[in-house]
């Protein structure tokens, strides 16, 4: 791969919160009103020009454009899906390249965005494209903001709602995970309730998000109903197994009053039989929360993995109607650029590992 030569020596703005502004006018010697408009450009009008902020005095503007830049991230490829569906591959500082979804749901009349919060996964579902890249690195705050910000810059979208389900494990970037989801519904005014934060089920980490009481949406990839068909093909169950697990999720809906959402990928033959079903239902019994059924988007034959027909869909559905939770079968987006769940795979990653 030929080396990268960063695109700018200059500091972001991006990631920056009010506090963080008022500290940087202050620097620069300017009023401390000079803040809050520079916070309104940067997150309410997403504007990536000093030159278009016009109610800036042209000397801050000056300032701004000599020593800092907006953003963090360059666009190396973007793709437009059949249903309106755009996937962006994301270029960072260090050349590392990331992927980012925008969806729309015309349904609903709204639009999410699917953001990543690391280079790579360690978790490594066998499943899930992301998983074969391994684990390159965390991402900033900065960086996980940057990505909605460009994107509503790109598109105009009213974004309403965000999912931390794009590469990586959030709870294993912690820190800067929960910086951006905060940037993100106080800067960029993204209701707290309209973000998701999905995992493959850290238990260390979920109970320590339960003690921040952020009235968000905890996603957990569960994906079988039994220790022995999730070891199978999630090895993080054998740190986190079922039964340490589910306990978890039991805390955190007590600690926060939030219902959980549980994502299942139906995997044909694997974990899809009117049997699994049943076993999900009593392993979830008494849990608040909301089952979200995955038909499985393929990421290559040579990993085994086959969509379930139809019928085997259905039945599975049907053998959960029973359960008290709700249950319902995902709405597809993006299948055609391989945007859809567990199909993000950036082409660095595909360079890499042929």
């Amino acid at each position: 791969m030929e080396s990268y030569i960063p695109m700018s020596d200059k500091t972001a703005l991006i990631g920056h919160d009010m506090a963080s502004l008022e500290a940087l006018v202050e620097r620069l010697e300017e009023p401390k009103f000079r803040a809050k408009q520079l916070h309104s450009w940067l997150y309410v009008h997403n504007e990536r020009d000093f030159e278009k902020m016009t109610n800036l005095a042209k000397s801050l503007r000056e300032k701004l454009a000599e020593k800092y830049t907006i953003g963090l991230l360059e666009v190396s490829e973007k793709q437009v899906s059949q249903d309106g569906t755009i996937k962006y591959l994301f270029r960072l500082p260090d050349g590392q390249q990331v992927e980012s979804v925008l969806m729309y749901f015309e349904e609903r009349e709204v639009h999410a965005v699917c953001l990543s919060t690391q280079v790579g996964c360690a978790v490594n579902c066998d499943f899930c494209a992301t998983g074969k890249l391994g684990f390159k690195r965390h991402l900033s705050a900065a960086e996980i903001v940057d990505q909605f910000s460009f994107i509503r810059h790109d598109t105009d979208a009213n974004i309403r709602n965000i999912v931390l389900m794009g590469q990586g494990e959030p709870l294993l970037n912690y820190k800067n995970t929960l910086s951006a989801i905060r940037i993100l519904n106080q800067s960029a005014e993204v209701g707290i309730r309209h973000i998701t934060l999905s995992t493959s089920g850290i238990v260390a980490d979920i109970d320590r998000l339960a003690d921040e009481k952020l009235q968000l949406t905890l996603a957990v990839s569960l994906h079988a109903p039994d220790n022995e068909t999730r070891n199978r093909i999630m090895p993080i169950n054998k740190r986190y197994p079922l039964e340490v697990l589910i306990p978890c999720l039991h805390r955190y809906v007590e600690k926060t009053g939030r219902r959980v959402t549980i994502e299942y990928i139906l995997l044909s033959e694997i974990n899809d039989t009117p049997e699994h079903a049943h076993k999900l239902k009593s392993l979830l019994k008494g849990l608040h929360c909301n089952i979200n059924l995955i038909p499985y988007n393929p990421i290559g034959e040579q990993y085994g993995y086959v969509r379930p027909s139809r019928e085997r869909i259905t039945a599975f559905q049907n053998a959960l109607m029973t359960a008290p939770q709700k249950v319902t079968v995902r709405i597809e987006r993006g299948t055609d650029i391989a945007a859809a769940c567990g199909q993000l795979q950036n082409l660095v990653g595909l360079e890499e590992n042929g």
